[in-house]
């Protein structure tokens, strides 16, 4: 159970370090005089400099181990969110975003690689599942959390809230076991051989970018809730809160119901549910348009949904499919997942006539792609 709690709280350090923060953008909007595009680069470059640093602290791990790496990443993480909350501009904002996100990469892209170290095949899937369940609380709570801070104190304490949690985190991993025993040598050249061998794994790596597509809409969304549903549709920031957290607890139900079934069906049968289900979600958004808080939150909600349902299943699978180089093999996946958040956030920010619309389309691609990656290499998969 401990390491359960753990691998769920370092799992769970994007969502509290993004969504926490949304409600907080227009208000950074009016204080600092700038337009939401300006304000929205700091998710954005959080976002890409996070990916990028996941595929550093993956092979550092493999290296050096997990323990250091995760030590280190929560420090920088920690130093951070303090230079976060002393932020006079928007461009020191943007410069310890990015510090942070340089930190919080080690958790997120670790938390796999353990689950890896510690679980094996359908313990493994459950594990995942049920660190989905927990981590699911994270956006279900972190805006709310967020609004609060907005209502009663500052923005600047959403990130003192987070330095107490990464404390948590770090102490936890001070007591936790070192898992590797068997470490990679060599320098820089080393670590990018090692990256090379992964990527030459043609099941692990069409699969790896084909799944990390399935999230579009779900970033999008994240990305893009603050604007559609405070500056369209008028919602204060409280109220955003809740709206935000209902899509988390469609996150939160996925992974639960997962949990139900793994063991009991074929995961295959399950992701081809998946794709049944969120496929019929874009329609849903196409046909209620969004137009209305309740329209676009109902539609979000069944997408949500699809998206905690397949992420322990897809990821276990993808795992499945390396047998070394695990630290390596995380990073890489984690980073697609999150580049993929990126590029959705700062497709949601462009100047759209009407947003709800591109969820939609974004849901079609997330759909019909990762289905054709998985179709396309199923014979030459192993599953456990």
């Amino acid at each position: 159970m401990p390491n359960l709690i753990l691998l769920a709280l370092l799992a769970a350090f994007p969502p509290l370090s993004t969504d926490m923060y949304l409600p907080a953008i227009p208000t950074l909007q009016v204080q600092w005089g700038i337009t939401y595009a300006t304000a929205n680069l700091s998710m954005v470059l959080f976002m890409g400099v996070f990916s990028i640093f996941l595929l550093i602290h993956g092979p550092l791990s493999d290296r050096f181990g997990r323990k250091p790496v995760l030590i280190g990443g929560l420090i920088v993480f920690i130093l951070a969110s303090f230079g976060c909350a002393l932020s006079p501009s928007i461009g020191i904002l943007i410069a310890a975003r990015c510090l942070q996100a340089a930190g919080a990469a080690a958790a997120a892209s670790l938390a796999l690689a353990l689950s890896k170290d510690l679980y094996e095949g359908s313990q493994r899937q459950k594990i995942l599942a049920y660190i989905g369940v927990i981590m699911a609380l994270a956006p279900m709570l972190a805006p709310t959390i967020g609004g609060l801070m907005l209502k009663f104190a500052s923005w600047r304490w959403i990130f003192i809230v987070q330095v107490g949690l990464a404390l948590v985190g770090l102490y936890g991993v001070l007591r936790l076991k070192e898992p590797v025993t068997e470490f990679t040598r060599g320098g820089f050249l080393a670590v990018a051989g090692r990256y090379r061998l992964v990527l030459r794994n043609l099941p692990f790596t069409v699969l790896a970018t084909g799944f990390a597509l399935l999230s579009l809409p779900h970033f999008a969304f994240i990305g893009g809730s603050a604007d559609m549903y405070i500056n369209d549709l008028g919602l204060s920031e409280q109220a955003f809160g809740i709206y935000f957290g209902a899509n988390a607890i469609g996150f939160m139900l996925g992974s639960f119901i997962c949990t139900r079934m793994v063991g009991t069906y074929k995961p295959l049968n399950m992701l081809y549910t998946t794709f049944a289900f969120l496929f019929a979600s874009t329609i849903l958004m196409f046909i209620l348009g969004g137009r209305t808080p309740l329209t676009l939150a109902i539609p979000m909600f069944c997408m949500s949904l699809s998206v905690g349902f397949s992420r322990p299943i897809s990821n276990s699978m993808i795992l499945d499919q390396v047998d070394t180089d695990v630290g390596a093999a995380s990073g890489i996946l984690t980073f697609e997942i999150f580049f993929v958040a990126a590029l959705s956030m700062e497709l949601i920010s462009m100047d759209w006539n009407h947003k709800p619309m591109v969820l939609g389309v974004l849901g079609v691609l997330g759909t019909l792609i990762p289905l054709t990656a998985l179709l396309a290499v199923r014979k030459r998969c192993r599953f456990s």
